[in-house]
């Protein structure tokens, strides 16, 4: 349709058919499925009536699902405005690849857009219109549950990553059949929430939001996406749904977003409980106030809307200009001239689960995972003939990790299954050993496990935490292993020095004894659907790791915050960092720095950083700064390695970090082989928010480094006119 016809449409509707486009209902309650939902219960809804009406829904399950909740809603709608049907896809469809997290972890942007790309073609074929992804909230406390689902500590990468899915997702054209919208979340600053508790509120000033949590965003809305997502906390007292700073100034006049804003679940309503609202009614007020077009679930436009607008305290051209971008978002889709848009059985069928998607999510699930400690145990010999595979993971298919579909398990490759494709003469005896859930502190199956581990020639552990205790609403004030594992660790490690633990979680973990005491540590995260193959590859050296983290890991939950671009105070901790020092910053009983810091990953190769050059010693504003990182692989394997470009500014008007990742390239090299890597450096990376949240750069002496956080090989200086 053309912009005129839409105006037309919206002039010939009524109040309620306009404040319909902007409710977003469960799709469960005009269809039956299983799909759950992420909310409280008890919406409270006259369905068939709204089914008039309605703009878009969430949670279906397929193809035929989409198309019947499309016919039933065209049937009655009058105008014929087809529905937005949306759905949280995360980290694939029916093909799982890594939990965001760990894909942080590939530093690979390329790789990113891959995956996306797989689940955007499931996606498609099962009917999705929009996708509540990517999720690109700066994280920085292991004890929030939602640190899974985003990329890094670092905004920059959010923002890379970001950027990558919303590009592939969306395509140049979203009419195409298999191009859907994407909805960034979660708007702002959702992932520093005081105590790491999921929907608690966030203090912070102007000048640290807009240096590490508003970037992300910004990159997202830059790189073209249709629709973003307030959070539910409240930032600096304003809950983000009823913030107008942050959605009318920042993103609508300073970016010039002009997409959709669509509330989280019932985050309207719940402006009353957050005590900013007096009622219902008064929170519709508010948000629609501050530029939410879409109440997600409750029904709160829906019930309040109209009335406010016949009250004249809401403003029909306001409701007007809401209704008027979900419009435009639909017909951009092609919905007025293809309401299915590329739901189809048959698609699903050829795409779900097919083997190049399998290969796909199993190589995400290689190149992610981060080798964190190798006494010389891996790879493990193809030769051997009795393997212990000992943990409560040993034959989980729970390896997927939260926000993957209904029954994603059933195709969900086990490490007994994965090795015994890998290594089908091998004798393979398993032991649960003991649980992995919080609380559990049944030993019962300890004896058997050492017992394994004795008799075999090689000992692969499988600890860490269940799927569903990282995620939306699973916070933890502990982040050690749960339960009796790290008993189970010490049993059969000293049963079995042969032994290499694969850790599976969906937030960093506090390991320090078994880290001290563990001859391997391999850090999976949930690998997805390839799980097992993944992990026996890269056991037996099929493959070879090349994951770095993407955020440290702590010795103690204690340590939180503790960002890897962290500034200096006026006593900072001298020397190494163990014993504390008189009179600085520092624990009395812990070291300073993580366990394994930003950036860190081992491989069975080694990489020798020879040289870091500059072409020049000083550029103005105008100028670009060529730097060049000769890397030359003196191990006997092939494998990649991430060099990492990292920035100090010596001298500034306010503290700046000590050590600021601005670039990075991944590079895979056969054995002997060197390289040159090259990096720009430009006026605009120099820049940072000062005192006054001006973004400026500031002249004076830089300094350039490659290596990783806390361990910085090799340095050069340069000046910025």
């Amino acid at each position: 349709m053309t912009d005129h016809e839409l105006k037309s449409l919206l002039e010939g509707m009524t109040l309620e058919e306009k404040v319909g486009q902007l409710v977003q209902c469960n799709a469960g309650n005009f269809i039956s499925n299983s799909m759950g939902i992420t909310g409280p219960d008890g919406e409270a809804l006259p369905a068939e009536e709204m089914n008039r009406v309605l703009g878009s829904v969430l949670t279906f399950e397929n193809a035929e699902q989409a198309k019947a909740l499309q016919e039933k809603h065209l049937a009655a709608d009058r105008n014929r405005i087809p529905l937005l049907l949306m759905m949280d896809v995360i980290h694939g469809l029916r093909t799982t690849y890594p939990i965001p997290l760990a894909m942080g972890c590939g530093f690979d942007d390329a790789l990113t857009a891959e995956c996306a790309d797989m689940a955007r073609r499931e996606a498609s074929a099962c009917g999705v219109h929009v996708t509540f992804n990517p999720m690109v909230d700066t994280a920085r406390d292991a004890r929030w549950g939602r640190i899974m689902e985003t990329y890094s500590e670092e905004p920059m990468i959010n923002g890379r990553m970001g950027a990558a899915i919303v590009k592939i997702t969306q395509g140049k054209n979203l009419a195409d059949p298999e191009n859907i919208a994407c909805c960034v979340k979660h708007y702002a600053a959702y992932g520093a929430p005081e105590a790491g508790r999921d929907y608690n509120a966030v203090e912070m000033s102007e000048r640290q939001l807009r240096e590490s949590y508003l970037p992300a965003y910004k990159a997202c809305v830059d790189a073209g996406a249709r629709l973003i997502m307030p959070s539910f906390n409240a930032l600096n007292g304003i809950p983000s749904v009823a913030n107008q700073w942050l959605m009318n100034q920042v993103l609508r006049k300073e970016w010039g977003f002009d997409g959709v804003v669509i509330s989280d679940y019932d985050a309207v309503g719940e402006l009353v409980t957050q005590g900013v609202a007096a009622d219902a009614k008064d929170a519709a007020r508010l948000a629609m106030e501050a530029g939410c077009d879409i109440d997600m679930v409750k029904n709160i436009y829906y019930e309040h809307l109209a009335e406010l607008v016949r009250e004249g305290i809401v403003t029909e051209e306001a409701l007007n200009a809401a209704v008027m971008r979900v419009l435009r978002l639909k017909n951009e889709l092609g919905l007025f001239e293809n309401p299915y848009h590329g739901a189809s059985e048959e698609k699903e069928k050829a795409v779900y689960l097919c083997p190049a998607h399998r290969e796909t999510a199993r190589r995400a699930a290689e190149e992610t995972a981060v080798l964190l400690k190798n006494e010389g145990v891996l790879p493990f010999r193809k030769d051997v003939k009795r393997i212990a595979l000992i943990g409560p993971f040993a034959e989980s298919r729970q390896l997927n990790g939260f926000w993957s579909r209904p029954g994603a398990e059933q195709y969900t490759v086990t490490l007994p299954e994965g090795i015994r494709n890998l290594l089908p003469e091998a004798e393979l005896v398993t032991e649960k050993g003991c649980g992995a859930d919080l609380g559990d502190m049944d030993r019962g199956g300890i004896e058997a496990a050492v017992r394994a581990a004795k008799e075999a020639d090689a000992v692969i552990l499988a600890i860490g935490e269940p799927e569903y205790d990282s995620g939306e609403g699973r916070s933890r004030s502990d982040v050690t292993l749960p339960g009796v594992q790290m008993e189970l660790a010490e049993r059969v490690i000293a049963a079995n020095p042969n032994t290499a633990v694969l850790l599976f979680n969906g937030r960093p973990l506090a390991v320090p004894e078994l880290s001290r005491i563990a001859p391997a540590l391999l850090e999976m995260w949930y690998p997805g659907t390839e799980a097992g193959n993944a992990c026996a590859r890269l056991l037996w050296g099929d493959a070879n790791p090349c994951g770095k983290l993407s955020v440290g890991l702590p010795y103690s939950v204690g340590q939180y915050p503790m960002p890897y671009n962290r500034t200096n105070t006026g006593r900072p901790k001298p020397g190494p960092d163990g014993q504390p020092v008189p009179f600085t910053s520092c624990y009395l009983d812990g070291p300073n720095l993580p366990l394994y810091s930003f950036g860190y990953g081992l491989s069975y190769t080694r990489f020798e950083y020879e040289k870091l050059e500059t072409d020049r010693d000083s550029i103005g504003r105008e100028d670009c700064l060529q730097v060049s990182v000769t890397l030359r692989n003196a191990g006997e394997r092939r494998g990649k390695e991430t060099v990492q470009l990292y920035l100090r500014d010596r001298v500034a008007s306010v503290v700046r970090p000590i050590q600021q990742l601005i670039d990075y390239q991944k590079v895979e090299l056969a054995p002997g082989e060197r390289t040159t890597v090259r990096f720009r450096v430009t006026e605009k990376q120099l820049r940072f928010w000062n005192f006054a949240c001006r973004e400026v750069s500031e002249p004076g002496e830089f300094e350039i480094s490659c290596g990783w956080a806390d361990h910085l090989l090799l340095t050069r200086r340069f000046e910025l006119k």
